[in-house]
């Protein structure tokens, strides 16, 4: 097809493939045709007969034929290519879909970023989910990946919240919350928390200090739990009080030529980033969020020498981290250039946005025990309410704010992280009765027509009376070209959206071709569930979702 191109002198043509809606008008269409017409001087038909000719004159493997409709070119594939697709996925199992696109890469990847003394809230519930799926495409494409998560232990939010603790709040979310409504309204508070912020910071006092320890270390035993609860396992733990003392020296060194002062405080103005003026130093000599933020770069990078560096936030400091990439590629040019900020929206209830400043927070736990409730008695709850949460989150752009419906997301009908669990459960009930689950792919190719050598090979098949391949077998064999697009884009939505087709052609195939009871189509029919149990399971590890035998 390239080279039909290339005779009208066109050099290095690119030429898209696309899976058409329609399965009737192939299995591949592509538009170059349309692309190229004007400059082959030809119309789109002609252009499009020449790169049909071109590809049965190369007798490309596994090409059954090549129609021509206007400018697209459709093409479709033999049923025994879709037969040794479903042989591969038999024997490479956890391992198919996997690509080597960053092998030899390091990549580290933050996300989560939870702060002691505050509740674990529904954004860092999306910010865990979007990093964990990214974190598994990035390491499924052949990287090494490690996670981590950094936290606020110390700062102004500290110091509010420990305030509240010690007017008598002891529980630690409402105790921030109350420390800011003080801060706000009342100048002698707003004194006495600036005092416990440095206090916080030099532990020149020792009640502080054993009050301060006591509220991270309980902080940090909670969310543990969650993490546990999440499938999360971080790698590495970085915290403010770390960075703090780091980044102000390296703010303070690069000053006059980076960074100026002004008004007491030590800021980036505005004239060098080209964006706005932002303080890294405040007047009380305490560095901000930018300048730890600065030293967790480097921190990051003598802990782990990353090629990647991926930081997953939400959008409401997006503006933020443009200043931040802005001053680290003065200060560490080298780090700035292996660093990639995503952000994703908000994770909004239909009552509207919380704040944990206001004490109107909906923690993660919450959430989570209110899906809970709405499901089916039975096992695996836990797992079955993670899988709706995450996948609410993951089915739409990282970009975009998710709107989170509770009754939708626990939906066995379609579109729900429950359905994609309940298709795979369905799929190892059938080789459950066949009796495959404990050894599938030899039990599968047991049968009097094949030697043993020859169990897991796809060649007794071929003769399968069908007259062409299925929906199921199509979608099937896309699964590696959607998660090398996820991980090239961070968008796991892609995979999201695929597994919900390829769950709907299992699901339909299922409800009209017998399965067991099928004569000699029987071990190839299982073998293809078995397949689609396999590419199902892979997918929903990929999002960070948990894949049960029964529901």
């Amino acid at each position: 097809m390239v080279g039909a191109l290339r005779g009208f002198g066109i050099k290095n043509p690119e030429v898209a493939l696309e899976h058409p809606a329609d399965a009737a008008r192939g299995d591949y269409a592509m538009s170059a045709a349309l692309v190229y017409a004007k400059r082959c001087g030809k119309s789109p038909k002609e252009v499009a007969e020449d790169i049909a000719r071109s590809i049965v004159e190369h007798s490309i493997s596994y090409v059954e034929k090549v129609e021509v409709v206007g400018g697209f070119v459709n093409v479709f594939l033999t049923k025994e290519f879709f037969v040794e697709e479903v042989g591969k996925i038999l024997k490479e199992k956890d391992k198919f879909g996997e690509n080597k696109n960053l092998a030899g890469k390091k990549v580290l990847v933050e996300y989560t970023d939870p702060n002691p003394f505050k509740e674990f809230h529904i954004g860092h519930l999306m910010s865990n989910t979007i990093g964990e799926s990214v974190a598994r495409l990035l390491q499924y494409s052949g990287a090494e990946v490690r996670r981590a998560c950094y936290q606020g232990d110390v700062g102004l939010h500290v110091a509010k919240a420990l305030w509240g603790y010690l007017q008598g709040e002891h529980e630690w979310g409402r105790a921030y919350a109350e420390g800011s409504a003080a801060y706000e309204a009342d100048e002698g508070a707003k004194k006495e928390i600036n005092k416990l912020n440095k206090k916080i910071y030099s532990r020149e006092d020792e009640k502080v200090n054993a009050f301060y320890d006591e509220g991270r270390r309980v902080s940090l035993e909670a969310f543990g739990k969650i993490y546990e609860k999440l499938g999360t396992k971080f790698d590495y733990f970085f915290f403010e009080s770390e960075t703090g003392e780091f980044g102000k020296r390296i703010v303070e060194q690069n000053l006059g030529q980076v960074f100026e002062r002004s008004e007491g405080a030590v800021v980036f103005p505005e004239s060098k980033s080209g964006l706005h003026t932002r303080v890294f130093i405040n007047s009380q000599g305490l560095p901000t969020y930018e300048a730890k933020e600065l030293g967790l770069a480097k921190i990051k990078y003598e802990k782990y020498p990353y090629d990647l560096s991926v930081i997953i936030t939400g959008n409401e400091i997006n503006e933020y981290f443009r200043v931040l990439l802005a001053a680290m590629a003065r200060v560490f040019p080298a780090l700035a250039e292996k660093t990639r900020h995503l952000s994703h929206g908000m994770l909004r209830l239909p009552s509207g946005k919380m704040s944990s400043r206001k004490g109107n927070v909906v923690t993660a736990e919450a959430l989570l025990g209110e899906v809970e409730k709405r499901l089916p008695e039975g096992g695996n709850k836990d797992a079955v309410a993670v899988s709706a949460l995450k996948y609410s989150i993951l089915r739409q752009h990282i970009g975009a704010d998710v709107i989170f419906d509770t009754e939708k997301s626990i939906s066995l009908h379609g579109d729900s992280g429950p359905y994609l669990q309940y298709s795979y459960a369905r799929a190892r009930s059938v080789l459950r009765k066949a009796g495959c689950v404990s050894s599938p792919r030899d039990d599968i190719f047991k049968s009097p027509r094949v030697a043993p050598s020859e169990r897991g090979s796809t060649r007794h098949f071929k003769n399968v009376s069908r007259s062409e391949p299925t929906i199921l077998e199509r979608v099937l064999c896309r699964f590696g070209e959607v998660v090398e697009r996820a991980a090239r884009e961070y968008a796991p939505h892609y995979l999201a959206t695929y597994l919900i087709e390829l769950a709907g052609a299992f699901n339909h195939w299922y409800a009209h071709e017998r399965i067991l009871e099928a004569g000699e189509e029987t071990p190839y029919r299982l073998a293809l569930t078995e397949a689609f149990s396999i590419v199902m399971k892979n997918g929903l590890w990929l999002l960070g979702i948990s894949a049960p035998e029964k529901m």
